[in-house]
């Protein structure tokens, strides 16, 4: 017969690995997120530079 100490370790572990795996999951969306808004960030600072020079030419010739 099986102690329950080994039931109550064995349980432990695999919530500790739901847990891992949860965790994980949701901190790869948030990284997702963060990369994503960087990069709406940087198209627009792209397109404000590319009005900017198309102004100076503009105004230039």
């Amino acid at each position: 017969m099986i102690p329950i100490w080994i039931y109550a370790v064995v349980a432990g572990i695999v919530i500790s690995a739901l847990m891992a795996i949860k965790t994980g999951r949701e901190e790869r969306q948030v990284e997702m997120e963060s990369i994503e808004r960087e990069g709406e960030i940087y198209l627009k600072r792209l397109e404000h530079e590319k009005e900017k020079r198309e102004e100076l030419k503009a105004t230039g010739e």
